[in-house]
């Protein structure tokens, strides 16, 4: 196979990583967006307002979407403590499960999908890529 371009090797393993992505949420009976919430409530709190900014969506879509989630009991409504009438996001216990289970499932398809690479090549794709996310984070 001939080597691709910047953007064609990008867009191809972006489609590889929503593949693994898709598949595995509908293992746990998410989309692809549910799973980005619960993976955003990973290590932060936040308010609607920021969870849409995270997700790039409105911030109707973002209240169902937690909504939702909360019925289903992955995550609660808990008050700011800045700003008493003011909520945030956070997991519950089950929706930490989900997470933790999700992304064992997304690692081991992610290793099997680059095994060919030796371990410095990974970590050097690691890298890469986060230098890559971070210039466009602050952008």
């Amino acid at each position: 196979m001939a080597e691709l371009t910047l953007t064609d090797a990008l867009v191809q393993s972006s489609f590889l990583v929503q593949g693994t992505m898709r598949r595995v949420a509908a293992r746990h009976d998410l989309s692809v967006v549910q799973m980005r919430l619960l993976g955003i409530l990973r290590d932060r709190e936040p308010g609607i307002l920021v969870l849409a900014g995270y997700l790039e969506l409105d911030k109707s879509s973002v209240t169902g979407l937690v909504d939702r989630a909360e019925k289903r009991g992955l995550v609660e409504r808990v008050r700011d403590p800045d700003d008493g009438r003011a909520v945030r996001i956070k997991l519950t216990r089950a929706g930490r499960s989900v997470v933790a289970k999700g992304s064992a499932e997304v690692d081991e398809e992610i290793d099997a999908a680059t095994a060919a690479l030796s371990e410095a090549e990974r970590k050097r794709l690691a890298s890469l890529l986060s230098d890559v996310v971070a210039d466009r984070v602050r952008s």
